[in-house]
């Protein structure tokens, strides 16, 4: 039987995605698989939205079939959008393999997506499948998990399903197997979404997704009048730049980080060809297509301020330059305080004051720079305040600034008596290997585990 809204009162469903109108989405139909078989699904996350209570049958129903769920979008719909492609304008992207089919509110009171990869071609998919491949899928489980154990804001893979056909892919062994995905996102309003209607000179268009980014994304009141659209500026660079300091505490590359993939919200989503640095080094890069390093760990930042740039840029045709330019030039200093508590949060210390903090902070990073130290070893090893003896003369300065730290939580959880929680690429690839070569899903399986369990060390 379907979900029943009055049966389950966690479940609640909203279509304030049809608000925005026809401008921006295209109804489509899903491919039609010639298997479904789940493979993964996330109870955690499903609780939150009012789903775990879904049998698997069920589940695979709606998020292989994608049957309808009640009260939600009486279909699936394909998102339009433009961006920046390596700082190079792409006016003919949208969603090629992926649809937003569902919305509904998590327990917080968010409204969140469900949203697709993998599900079939759209009239976005410029002559491509429409197709995901299942390491594709195994990939994005495993970011998605250990980013959200690392505090960073993300989106959540809900559910994966293997569907049962031979994918011919450039960059892996083909044929490969193919795979559906379904993940759960605090929207998929990207900055390329108000990039397509600047470049199309749609002015009315774009004041209702200001207001209905303001309204739905940002609690605030808002029509897409007056100072809506610097106000809804300055809420992007916020999130944005907590977005960018807490990537590089975790070590983490997302590889692609154009303007068509940068949520307004803030939250991380859509992982190729990401990666964790196994050091602090700024060079290090996740996509193998990255020749000029324009996304390499160091850089991340400064991509995302140029993204969100593109965002002002968009909002110039409904506001004044000058308190665009003023809101944009808030990213600088959120950036520096978010980098200096998301550093702290890793080194499981509490915030004492500004200079010492700061201290600390810079400390740190020159350490890691010029020690070549194992990030996850480290900040397994210093969490709480105290840096082991081992760590030599090279390591002083952060011994000294960690005086007077006081613990933000103890190292009882059994996950401490352990050795640390890393996902590098080597890993990536033994996790899938056997998945590949005996389609044994037990290293999978462990190894969500072994992140959640660090999820909750940390939290």
């Amino acid at each position: 039987m379907p979900i029943d809204p009055q049966a389950f009162p966690a479940y609640r469903p909203e279509t304030t995605l049809l608000d925005l109108g026809d401008p921006f989405f295209d109804p489509v139909a899903a491919a039609d698989f010639p298997r479904t078989q789940l493979r993964f699904r996330n109870d955690r996350a499903a609780a939150q939205v009012g789903l775990a209570t879904l049998d698997d049958d069920e589940w695979t129903r709606h998020f292989g079939r994608f049957a309808p769920l009640p009260g939600t979008l009486p279909g699936p719909l394909a998102l339009r959008y433009h961006g920046h492609q390596f700082r190079n304008y792409n006016p003919d992207l949208g969603d090629g393999r992926g649809f937003t089919f569902a919305q509904m509110r998590d327990d917080r009171g968010r409204l969140m997506d469900l949203g697709t990869k993998g599900s079939g071609q759209t009239p976005w998919s410029r002559a491509g499948d429409g197709r995901l491949t299942l390491k594709g899928g195994v990939r994005e489980i495993l970011a998605t998990e250990m980013l959200e154990a690392l505090n960073v804001p993300t989106s959540r893979t809900l559910s994966l399903i293997e569907t049962g056909e031979d994918l011919q892919r450039g960059d892996e062994p083909s044929p490969t197997r193919s795979a559906v995905m379904v993940r759960l996102s605090h929207s998929h309003v990207r900055i390329g979404t108000f990039q397509r209607l600047a470049y199309h000179r749609d002015d009315d268009a774009l004041r209702r997704l200001v207001g209905y980014t303001l309204r739905n994304l940002f609690d605030e009141d808002g029509n897409g009048e007056g100072d809506d659209p610097v106000r809804l500026l300055a809420l992007v660079v916020a999130r944005t730049a907590r977005l960018a300091a807490r990537y590089m505490a975790a070590g983490f590359v997302h590889g692609v980080l154009n303007s068509d993939n940068i949520n307004v919200t803030g939250e991380s989503f859509d992982y190729g060809p990401w990666r964790f640095a196994p050091t602090w080094d700024p060079g290090f890069t996740a996509a193998y297509f990255d020749h000029q390093g324009l996304y390499a760990f160091g850089r991340q930042p400064e991509a995302i301020h140029w993204d969100v740039m593109q965002l002002a840029v968009s909002l110039r045709t409904i506001a004044e330059s000058d308190p665009l330019i003023a809101a944009l030039d808030g990213f600088g200093p959120a950036y520096q305080a978010e980098v200096g508590a998301a550093i702290l949060w890793r080194l499981g210390v509490r915030p004492r004051d500004p200079d010492s903090d700061r201290a600390l902070v810079q400390a740190t990073g020159r350490a890691l720079r010029t020690s070549g130290a194992g990030i996850d070893r480290f900040f397994f090893d210093v969490f709480g305040g105290e840096l082991p003896a081992s760590y030599g003369p090279d390591w002083d300065e952060v011994r000294a600034a960690l005086g007077g730290y006081a613990a933000r939580k103890d190292r009882s959880h059994p996950y401490w008596s352990g050795t640390p929680c890393s996902l590098l690429i080597d890993e990536v690839e033994s996790i899938w290997a056997p998945i590949a070569d005996a389609d044994d899903w037990s290293r999978l399986t462990a190894k969500v585990a072994a992140i959640r369990a660090m999820g909750e060390a940390l939290a």
